[in-house]
């Protein structure tokens, strides 16, 4: 019966899958009835005033209450000036019912911060003083706003629009307790109105004050119930809200400003779009069946990130709140919304454009983080700061990965294995989905399929490579399996709002869902991977983390109830961190298997701020579409920008059948972003590289290959990455802020800053325009070293074999050209420099090599990190970490200098100072001098001198 049961869910799944996404399954923001209500709030005068004579000033931060002048409810304000130039501003109830969640886990420590001071203080303001002669923060008391501002320069205003709302906890109107405190608080009120004065009936707080506003006559009345705010029904879905309306509200405007970036997951374009008129960006984890493009719906991750950027400065908003959250843009001018105390300290041209930011949250409270840059790199440093950066990666992970839902066997999985070989193409990663699990009870293997998977992995391990299994969030209810007994006799599910264990239908059919945010249960998970545990696994095994946002089928939008419980907190408190604590709980359980030593690898598809620090990300259930392919770019720059580099897109497509110039060019596009894996749908025909005839396997192998020969860059930036939070795929305006040519460009972009690609993404495409940024810079072309001049948009005539992508000038890249069939095959391989000259007849660049796959470049600093620069005819490598101790076997094998002359001689000077002569060739065509076997090793000092 249980196999029926699959079965029948199978097909209806496939049948679902099959066409494209349905949106009635997922709430437009008039569907999500706080959106609604508080989309209805229209821009103008704020209700809201801050009490200045309630001031509290400490070392680390400053205090302050807020009147709604409509009902009377107090919010407590909190400002903080942190280092490295950002503001944190907290808004909470003063006094709530009952505690509102606030957002664990995702800093990495709390924010550092820096004495705040009052410059100066009237009536209806206060001045505070952010660091600097110029910077100051400027509090409005009525109405309350802050604007932050650089000498006579707004640089962000907060409810400078009046779109602060704080739908304060209450007790339901038709309960007996809220009578009879109604009753009994009418009384008092009356009793009090006879002894008090204005100022003193001002200072209720909490019950005394909810529900209640003045109306013309001055009598109190109590707020109308809104539809929506005690219970929500959306399709057949009932959401119970026990604690009725909790949600929150804050406008942002950014004077200067016209291009905003950022609030990842969206398949759309880099650049944010005016939302006026339609739907707000929605940030919900959501499993969306094959999402359509160029639209705001959720889809499986959210970061609620946004950055702002001018030829000025970039800043960034951090709205730290895991709730169903909706962003909505707007675009302006300034003079529309400078008012009031603001113009007798700056003053601002009525004409300039502005962009204006509301955020909207279903529950929580208002933490926000103010990056104030002024560079992008500044935000980048300050964003990880906060969050962390991006996890290293082990080098085999940078490489490519072959996956398909599903590879049907041992059998099958030895001859995709040997297919890679018998075609020559190099892979370090194959791939096992839910069905080759035992009835898709995770962490168990089908035992008529995979009787012998040590066996299987020894195979791989042999050849160098390794396997990544899936192990799904969803748990099927069956008390012969002992993952579901052990985490119900805990007690570790998610409870439903009843308080039994919370199901629903997932893969396996009924299912149950562990609470990842109970750390007892992510410890428990963790434990499941050691090897006595995970009977079958081995070191070359790691893992992939589907259907986490969490999926749910036959829950409201395919997710879990927001009434299901998490210990104390609702579901739709915690709803968008859940992903990332199923991730961590993952990434900590392979980093425990192997004693601390390895660096885990486990790609998730649910993701929050913070999710950088435990792997990778995909962009989910794409189709072969040329349109999708095309939509990768956008979506893995927007990662990049909020801390997560290691992001790809499903090579081919995930649902249909992509063309074969489809599939070749989207291995041309995937070979040059962060995560390289092909993947399909079970429905589709197979489409391993070499079953498109041979020219095809060949223009396919050749992107592989390219692939791998970079694999060294692609190390060293993931390395500078873990170190400084800079990402790794850049979209041009990050490198050339103050080139407006570049703020909206989303079809090519730089991988580093040494590095630009244009993949080719129309179908038939016999040419391409690429900008070439930076005037005064020069570019090469990195397969015919033809140089071009930068501050141009170049016409490239392309073949099916093209992959435009150019060096700049100025750079010296590392390669491995010798390519093997994994890349831990060429870990001991030599070292190709290609420097490439800027206009000045310089270039440097960087060469990290470590063992590739444990922690001991950070525990006991084992790595090599070599500064190469080239100026006045000389190259040389310099020790840039003096303390690191590491020893490796590979050298320099050779070194391409492009855009210089021809020297009459070289020669190679080594640590110990002795010289000797190398042999060179120079191809005058294009400028290009080749150096062979210099033979040094690529962790020693030498020089090498052109005369």
């Amino acid at each position: 019966m249980a196999a029926s049961c699959d079965s029948l869910l199978l097909i209806l799944l496939l049948c679902l899958s099959a066409q494209a996404v349905d949106r009635s399954n997922f709430k437009t923001c008039d569907q999500s009835t706080f959106c609604k209500r508080q989309r209805e709030l229209k821009p103008g005068q704020s209700p809201y005033r801050a009490l200045l004579d309630t001031l509290e000033l400490s070392d680390s931060r400053i205090t302050l209450q807020l009147i709604n002048d409509n009902n009377k409810v107090r919010l407590l304000l909190e400002l903080y000036r942190l280092q490295g130039n950002m503001t944190r501003v907290k808004i909470n109830e003063l006094k709530p019912l009952k505690p509102r969640y606030e957002v664990p886990d995702v800093l990495i420590s709390d924010p550092l911060t820096e004495p705040l001071s009052v410059v100066s203080q009237d009536e209806n303001s206060l001045v505070l003083c952010l660091g600097g002669k110029e910077r100051r923060l400027i509090v409005s008391a009525q109405p309350f706003r802050l604007d932050i501002v650089e000498g006579p320069q707004v640089l962000m205003s907060l409810n400078s629009r009046g779109l602060l709302a704080f739908e304060h906890l209450r007790a339901r109107k038709d309960t007996i307790s809220h009578k009879i405190s109604s009753t009994v608080g009418s009384m008092w009120d009356s009793l009090k109105s006879i002894f008090s004065s204005k100022s003193e009936s001002e200072e209720m707080t909490g019950q005394e004050s909810v529900e209640k506003q003045s109306d013309e006559d001055g009598q109190i009345k109590e707020e109308e119930d809104k539809p929506g705010m005690w219970e929500e029904t959306f399709k057949s879905h009932s959401d119970s809200k026990p604690n009725g309306p909790s949600s929150i509200s804050l406008d942002f405007s950014l004077p200067g400003v016209e291009h905003v970036y950022g609030i990842p997951e969206h398949a759309d374009t880099l650049k944010l779009k005016n939302t006026d008129g339609s739907d707000p960006y929605r940030l919900y984890n959501l499993d969306v069946f094959q999402y359509e493009l160029h639209n705001p719906m959720a889809l499986y991750g959210a970061v609620p990130v946004l950055i702002s950027h001018s030829t000025e400065r970039t800043m960034g908003i951090f709205w730290l709140n895991a709730a169903e959250t909706w962003v909505d843009i707007s675009s302006n001018t300034a003079g529309k919304t400078l008012f009031g105390k603001m113009l007798d300290f700056v003053q601002v041209s009525s004409e300039a454009p502005q962009t204006d930011v509301r955020w909207i949250s279903e529950s929580g409270i208002i933490d926000v983080f103010i990056m104030l840059g002024p560079k992008p790199t500044d935000v980048f440093t300050q964003y990880a700061s906060l969050t962390g950066t991006q996890s290293f990666p082990p080098l085999s992970t940078l490489a490519y990965h072959q996956c398909r839902w599903n590879y049907n066997d041992q059998e099958d999985v030895k001859a995709v294995d040997q297919g890679f070989d018998e075609h020559d193409i190099p892979y370090d990663f194959i791939w096992l989905d839910i069905e080759h699990a035992d009835g898709k009870r995770y962490f168990t293997w089908d035992p008529i399929k995979f009787p012998q998977p040590k066996d299987m992995l020894q195979g791989l391990m042999d050849k160098k490579r390794k396997l990544v299994a899936i192990v799904d969030p969803h748990i099927r209810v069956d008390s012969g399996y002992k993952i579901h007994n052990e985490i119900s006799s805990q007690s570790f599910y998610v409870k439903n709002k009843d308080g039994g264990d919370y199901e629903g239908w997932c893969w396996p059919g009924n299912s149950g869902y562990p609470d990842f945010t109970n750390p007892q249960m992510r410890a428990w998970w963790a434990s499941m991977f050691a090897y006595d545990q995970y009977e079958g696994s081995m070191e070359n095994q790691y893992v992939w983390n589907d259907m986490n946002e969490p999926s749910v089928f036959n829950g409201p939008e395919v997710t879990m109830h927001k009434d299901a419980l998490h210990g104390v907190w609702e579901h739709r408190d915690v709803h968008n961190l859940y992903g990332l604590y199923v991730q961590k709980a993952t990434a900590d359980g392979l980093i425990q298997r192997s004693g601390g030593v390895e660096r885990p690898f486990v790609l998730t598809r649910a993701f929050f701020a913070g999710s950088q620090r435990y792997g990778a990300v995909w962009t989910g259930d794409n189709a072969a579409e040329w349109g999708h392919l095309k939509m990768s770019i956008p979506m893995c720059l927007s990662l990049g920008l909020v801390g997560i580099s290691f992001c790809g897109a499903d090579v081919g497509g995930f649902f249909k059948h992509p063309s074969t110039e489809l599939l070749v060019r989207w291995y041309q596009a995937g070979a040059y972003q962060p995560f390289f894996r092909a993947h399909a749908h079970i429905d589709t025909p197979r489409r391993e590289p070499w079953l498109f005839g041979p020219e095809n396997t060949g223009l396919i192998r050749e992107a592989v290959r390219q692939r791998y020969a970079l694999l060294p860059y692609w190390y060293q930036l993931f390395y500078n990455a873990h170190h400084t939070g800079q990402p790794v795929m850049r979209p041009l305006w990050v490198e050339y802020p103050g080139d407006v040519a570049t703020f909206s460009i989303e079809d090519e972009y730089l991988i580093g800053k040494d590095l630009l690609v244009h993949p080719v993404t129309d179908e038939g495409a016999t040419g391409v325009t690429a900008f070439l940024p930076g005037k005064g810079e020069v570019w090469y072309d990195v397969h015919t070293f033809q140089k071009h001049d930068g501050d141009q948009s170049l016409y490239i005539p392309v073949t099916m074999s093209s992959i435009p992508v150019f060096q700049r000038g100025g750079s010296i890249i590392c390669r491995k050209d010798r390519v093997r069939r994994s890349s831990s095959c060429m870990e001991n391989d030599p070292y190709s420099l290609y420097v490439a000259l800027s206009s000045q007849g310089s270039a440097e660049g960087e060469l990290y090599i470590d063992d590739f796959h444990t922690f001991n470049f950070e525990t006991s600093k084992q790595f090599v990190h070599r500064h190469l620069s080239f100026s006045a005819n000389m190259l040389s490598s310099r020790n840039l970490s003096p303390d690191s101790q590491f020893s490796t076997g590979s050298w320099i094998e050779k070194i391409v200098i492009v855009g210089g002359g021809q020297p009459s001689s070289v020669t190679l000077r080594d640590a110990d100072g002795t010289e000797s002569t190398l042999e060179f060739e120079f191809d005058s065509t294009h400028a290009v001098l080749t150096l062979r076997k210099p033979a040094v090793n690529a962790a020693a000092d030498w020089t090498v001198l052109l005369r």
